[in-house]
């Protein structure tokens, strides 16, 4: 079980909120306007606080200070990015994600190292497969014998600036392709993961658990 803390009490918000606390974590949703709080079913048991999503004292009475993952999905795009950048740079929240509807900002905010999702391609589902960390490979395509699936993988930080075709010998894996700045990428014998990167891969599902390891562990340093 781990704790998360949402910002906007929309829709998607109220839909976050519901899945995770079904999930068995414990949740905290931020709204300046309290009744936004309606959207919440009835028995809802998370805590929910009025104000200002990038404030400093209102994140902490959502006990941002023991969230393993933020999520910002106000109507704001430059509320989102900043209470993200909050969380993640003066709390240190590792997992964060900011919704975002201008493409171009989009772009913008993921070199900053921000994690987006684009409003014309959002759902609550995209959100959660950012911040679960039982969703860390989760199964896009799976072929007639079942036994190879397409799927988007979590990578350690330790991997960015490391080729694809490292991660493919250390993995077993095979990077099918990326997205960059919410565009397709077919990787080339040049290409290396960059921070913001999603990673689309075709991968054994017997090996599951072997490969979610080595994705998730920094990889050793090159030898000079």
């Amino acid at each position: 079980m781990a704790h998360y803390v949402i910002m906007g009490c929309g829709r998607v918000g109220a839909t976050l909120a519901h899945t995770l606390e079904d999930s068995g974590h414990t949740v905290a949703i931020i709204d300046q306007d309290d009744r936004a709080f309606r959207r919440l079913r009835k028995n809802f048991s998370g805590r929910k606080v009025t104000g200002i999503g990038f404030d400093r004292e209102t994140l902490k009475q959502a006990d941002i200070e023991q969230a393993y993952a933020f999520a910002a999905v106000s109507s704001g795009d430059n509320s989102n990015v900043l209470a993200t950048r909050v969380a993640r740079e003066t709390f240190h929240v590792e997992h964060v994600v900011a919704r975002i509807y201008d493409p171009g900002r989009a772009e913008i905010y993921q070199r900053l190292g921000i994690p987006t999702v684009a409003a014309v391609r959002w759902s609550a589902d995209q959100v959660l497969r950012r911040i679960l960390p039982e969703q860390s490979i989760a199964g896009d395509f799976r072929e007639a014998s079942g036994r190879l699936i397409l799927s988007e993988v979590s990578l350690h930080d330790g991997w960015i600036g490391r080729s694809l075709e490292d991660l493919e010998k250390l993995s077993g894996v095979r990077v099918a392709y990326l997205t960059r700045f919410g565009e397709g990428i077919l990787p080339n014998h040049e290409t290396s993961y960059q921070q913001g990167d999603t990673v689309h891969v075709m991968l054994d599902v017997a090996r599951r658990a072997e490969i979610e390891h080595v994705l998730g562990t920094a990889p050793a340093k090159e030898s000079e």
